[in-house]
């Protein structure tokens, strides 16, 4: 099966070499690199949720360096990791709003009906399946917890 992102990654891998953009071109290869590593590893064809997924982690790698980079006041290297999570970001779905996350939360619990801030989990197997990626984990937790009133 053809993945539409693994596509446009060949694509902005070629385009970044055509014009010269030195690092967009080391990000297309870390992220192709981390693919192909995923591919021979499971012994599968990535499709593009296998793309999203792997984004995503390393998203989630590069945002944490730049915590870290901040904590430590080393600004360089902060806006290299962020130049890095734009570029991965171009491989993610758009990620939803405030209020759209609001809504489904809302949903999830009238659907689950948690009798108590032990039964989360209830929730969260209701609702991570209809965010699909759209929604960091830490800002679903962090909404459902509101929610919850903790």
């Amino acid at each position: 099966m053809a993945s539409p992102l693994k596509d446009k990654l060949s694509t902005s891998m070629k385009e970044a070499m055509k014009s010269g953009d030195k690092a967009r071109l080391g990000f297309a290869r870390n992220l192709h690199a981390a693919v192909r590593k995923k591919e021979i590893d499971d012994r599968v064809d990535l499709d593009d949720a296998g793309v999203i997924k792997l984004a995503q982690n390393l998203s989630k790698q590069r945002q944490d360096s730049i915590d870290q980079f901040r904590q430590g006041g080393r600004m360089d290297l902060v806006e290299a990791e962020e130049a890095e999570l734009k570029f991965l970001q171009e491989f993610l779905p758009q990620q939803m709003s405030d209020d759209e996350l609001k809504k489904l939360v809302e949903e999830a619990f009238t659907e689950a009906q948690p009798a108590s801030a032990k039964e989360m989990g209830k929730v969260m197997k209701v609702l991570l399946p209809k965010i699909q990626g759209r929604a960091d984990g830490k800002r679903v937790n962090e909404a459902v917890k509101a929610r919850m009133g903790g």
